[in-house]
């Protein structure tokens, strides 16, 4: 067997189920040998940054790594901006560049370029594969460096003649382990002394404290005086809804949140790392609290929930009962879409167990008040702020529980960064949903020019924040991309398109015309 069947057996070996790809010359071998391993499916995307964002997605959902196959040092960079997302997310994934051949790379043909350099810039590790017979162990090694507590991506770069060569005899019975996760009972301890002492805490939580069985555990302790939970602002998946403890995300804006943390003696975090502020406001600390007022109870990686629940039990507090469900409050069925009525309509229309992927604050922020009161689900965010992410990570968490029905609560402008997954979710014919909500406007820079003191926009504010002159035609590049298209104005439309979608298993995208 030549070396690109040797490391797609192993792959399979391994347990790796998808290969997001989009492979160019130096992966001919692999493209050649992929179907003589069933176990692995091979997802071809028209955009790297679509491969980057689906594994990113699929990791999330099935806390395990996806491959990605890219060409050269050019092809991954288009991947780079969802992998710095994946990397916020500290989701495991392993990458797999095609190289030009040992033999040719140091003739500095056209497309050669220090990968290394750029694979380091969002991986954990990296490695350039120097023989044949080393492929299986680089892919082992690879994906125990990306599969741990605190996943991490992994990127590993094979020259085209190694996966070209014959190997004889090559050793396919290799494994990895799955990650597990402690905590560190004294932390617990500490804090406890120190509540019972008088001192009021606030918890940022995030990792697998926003999961079901951690946000119970959180709930436990919110109900305890002097202590006030949030979820961090950006969640890689946050459970939501059926009953759940609704958490508070931390607020976006650093004066904001700064106001609320002073209130308290100590900001205790549980799996999530040091609060720093989105970006530097003049005037504005970059530390959201003063490093002498961190406690830490569980670092990411670690099991967030035994330690919540350690510190409820040093407390004596009781067990959190799932609260009784509330109707969500419908807008009225005639008035024009607006950001909260989405909120709403779609909060009241999720199925059981459906995955949302949000990008973009326009209705997200709304949706993610009004989804407390939904049925359960889990709401996945933008980590990183690379935009970009929210349909091909969608598309990924699709694949990763088929037959889950996925939403894509989207921004205009950012879908069009990775807008080839159109094209990708229609070819695997997936139940996704994918809200565009259509303000034709990158309505954040709009706010942070009102921050930086510009009440009326002058022409060029508006030419570089707008997105018309021409407006963006949804409905005919869903269709070309082999989606069907629906356009909703009122918060009727909304509502009877969403029950149309929810009962077909296809693909489906909605206009929201905001």
């Amino acid at each position: 067997m030549i070396g690109a069947e040797y490391l797609v057996k192993v792959a399979a070996n391994l347990g790796f189920e998808y290969c997001f790809a989009n492979p160019g010359t130096t992966e001919i071998p692999m493209v050649a040998v992929m179907d003589r391993e069933t176990r692995i499916k091979p997802i071809l995307s028209l955009f790297e940054g679509v491969c980057s964002g689906a594994a990113d997605g699929y990791g999330r959902v099935a806390e395990k790594p996806a491959l990605t196959l890219t060409h050269l040092g050019p092809g991954f960079a288009n991947s780079l901006a969802n992998l710095h997302n994946a990397r916020r997310a500290n989701t495991p994934i392993v990458n797999i560049i095609g190289d030009h051949a040992s033999w040719h790379v140091n003739y500095d043909p056209p497309l050669a370029s220090d990968i290394e350099a750029m694979a380091k810039t969002v991986s954990g590790w990296v490695r350039v594969t120097k023989n044949a017979e080393s492929i299986g162990a680089d892919l082992q090694t690879a994906m125990q460096a990306a599969w741990q507590s605190k996943g991490q991506v992994a990127t590993l770069v094979m020259p085209m003649d190694f996966q070209a060569k014959e190997i004889i005899n090559p050793d396919l019975n290799l494994s990895v382990k799955a990650p597990e996760r402690h905590f560190i009972a004294q932390r617990a301890e500490q804090i406890a002394e120190l509540y019972k002492a008088g001192k009021k805490l606030v918890f940022i939580v995030g990792d697998s404290g926003v999961y079901e069985e951690g946000l119970k555990a959180a709930g436990r302790l919110a109900s305890l005086d002097g202590i006030k939970m949030f979820a961090e602002t950006f969640p890689r998946i946050s459970h939501r809804g059926g009953g759940l403890p609704d958490l508070d995300r931390l607020p976006y804006f650093p004066e904001v949140a700064i106001e609320i943390l002073d209130q308290y003696d100590y900001v205790v975090l549980a799996g999530v790392i040091e609060p720093i502020s989105y970006f530097g406001y003049e005037g504005i600390p970059s530390r959201l609290a003063e490093p002498d007022r961190l406690l830490l109870l569980a670092d990411v990686g670690e099991d967030v929930t035994g330690a919540l629940n350690a510190l409820a039990d040093q407390l004596d507090a009781k067990q959190y009962a799932l609260a009784e469900p509330q109707a969500i409050a419908m807008p009225n069925p005639q008035e024009a879409l607006v950001p909260q009525s989405v909120a709403a309509i779609l909060a009241n229309n999720l199925q059981e167990n459906s995955i949302v992927s949000i990008e973009g604050g326009t209705c997200g922020y709304p949706f993610f008040t009004a989804s407390n009161h939904a049925v359960k689900h889990r709401v996945m965010t933008n980590t990183g702020g690379a935009i970009g992410q929210g349909i091909p990570a969608g598309f990924g968490a699709a694949l990763a529980e088929p037959g889950t029905r996925v939403y894509c609560l989207q921004s205009d402008g950012s879908a069009q960064y990775t807008i080839q997954t159109l094209w990708s979710i229609a070819r695997s014919n997936l139940p996704i949903t994918i809200l565009i909500s259509a303000n034709h406007r990158y309505a954040i820079l709009q706010n942070e020019l009102r921050r930086f003191g510009i009440e009326k926009f002058s022409d060029t504010a508006l030419e570089l924040t707008e997105l018309n002159q021409p407006k963006i035609d949804w409905t005919a590049l869903s269709q070309a991309y082999g989606i069907a298209s629906t356009v909703a104005r009122s918060n009727e439309d909304l509502n009877r398109i969403l029950n149309i979608a929810n009962q077909s298993q296809q693909p489906h995208l909605i206009v929201m015309e905001l």
